[in-house]
């Protein structure tokens, strides 16, 4: 091999995932770095799987935690669970308009809205902007939460909330990061292929989709 000796390279993670979670965690190589920060920029929804089991609280709200309480789940049912989840998603459609700062009467706001673009632009607490129910077998279940400036911790304790809200308890079994953005499950490189070739073909299969929403977002 010739050429210049090698001398460093910068790498930069995006949204962080807590030592509990797992799924897509977005890293920037070299001149990726500043493309980290324009994504950050965009605001873009990210997308989690989140486990949950009725019947018991624990003091961080995890199945792992101390356990505080044990509940009676028999009276939850599906239609019950999703009533709630229809609320959470209700009141935080109505903080996401507020956040956006659009005047909702405008040409501008219906014409974002048609491209799904309304989004705070700026610093904001977590917006879900949806949330469905995956699988319920109780006591256990499973969300599909899109999210925006949220925490892995903020999600479990959304978990806790919902068992609250249905006069019981729950702690979050798992949080998994399924998207990030323009960035999926599938367009991830486990550790095994954590090498030049691998990555180099990641960069090329994601810079299409990164360029295309820089172009559409900012």
């Amino acid at each position: 091999v010739r050429g210049p000796r090698f001398k460093k390279l910068k790498i930069g993670a995006g949204d962080r995932l807590d030592v509990k979670a797992s799924g897509v965690l977005v890293l920037g190589v070299g001149d990726g770095n500043k493309l980290l920060t324009d994504l950050y920029n965009c605001h873009l929804t990210k997308v989690y799987t989140v486990g949950g089991l009725f019947g018991k609280a624990t003091d961080d709200f995890s199945d792992t935690g101390n356990l505080v309480e044990r509940t009676t789940f028999d009276h939850i049912t599906r239609e019950k669970l999703e009533r709630i989840l229809a609320v959470i998603h209700g009141t935080n459609q109505k903080a996401l308009l507020m956040y956006s700062n659009i005047d909702m009467k405008t040409q501008e706001a219906y014409e974002l809205a048609v491209k799904g673009l309304i989004r705070p632009m700026g610093k904001s607490p977590p917006i879900i902007t949806a949330v469905r129910c995956l699988q319920f077998a109780l006591p256990e279940f499973q969300l599909e939460i899109h999210c925006l400036h949220e925490t892995q911790q903020f999600l479990r304790r959304m978990v806790h909330e919902i068992g609250l809200e249905l006069k019981s308890s729950a702690v979050c079994t798992h949080v998994r990061r399924v998207r990030d953005g323009v960035f999926t499950v599938d367009d991830a490189l486990p550790r095994t292929r954590w090498n030049l070739q691998s990555i180099q073909e990641a960069i090329g299969n994601c810079q299409l989709r990164v360029e295309t929403e820089l172009e559409r977002t900012l």
